[in-house]
């Protein structure tokens, strides 16, 4: 079955995450692209459930069979992407596939499905309250900081190329205004 997609970028520390979440939760046709990664798993998470967890080499072998809609190697041999059969999974349910993906994995989705994607840029209020937010996470060096702010207005860039730009100011505002967003894009026919 043919279905549509959502897309969901911004820049690390955006509330992108907090957004989607709160979208899977209030529109029930959503459901969630598990990414693929060869990172290690962490304790807590599980295969199939938080990523497809991917040797170096299984990646390299989907990456060569052109398996992947978007992907990124982060580190050397640490890889991860979104998988076409994940979209072709959902679809097969009946739902609706959101990516949470970084910016330039989003636009490379967009252009693979078009008008059949809605992508939506989560904008911070300012690159000073981003640092903030970053910030309170408390998982930052000073370093770290410097090169997600770097990221961040490199990535910001970017967001003319996207369908629709949400700011995130006030969080429960910009979940209201993603909602409804996606409801009038999963109405057009």
């Amino acid at each position: 079955m043919q279905g549509k997609v959502i897309i969901v970028s911004a820049p690390s520390g955006a509330g992108k995450t907090s957004i989607v979440r709160h979208l899977l939760e209030q529109v029930p046709e959503l459901k969630f692209s598990i990414s693929a990664t060869t990172r290690h798993k962490r304790d807590y998470e599980i295969d199939g459930k938080d990523y497809y967890f991917l040797t170096p080499e299984q990646f390299k072998e989907r990456l060569a069979n052109d398996e992947f809609l978007e992907w990124q190697e982060v580190y050397e041999d640490q890889y991860y992407g979104s998988l076409k059969s994940e979209v072709e999974r959902i679809w097969s349910e009946g739902q609706v596939v959101i990516f949470d993906v970084d910016v330039l994995g989003g636009l490379n989705i967009k252009k693979f499905y078009g008008d059949e994607a809605l992508s939506v840029f989560i904008e911070p209020p300012t690159l000073e309250e981003l640092m903030n937010r970053l910030k309170k996470r408390g998982t930052e060096t000073e370093e770290s900081l410097k090169k997600r702010i770097d990221k961040a207005e490199y990535e910001l860039s970017f967001a003319p190329q996207f369908d629709k730009i949400v700011l995130n100011d006030d969080l429960a505002t910009a979940q209201q205004e993603m909602i409804d967003l996606v409801q009038a894009f999963l109405e057009e026919k």
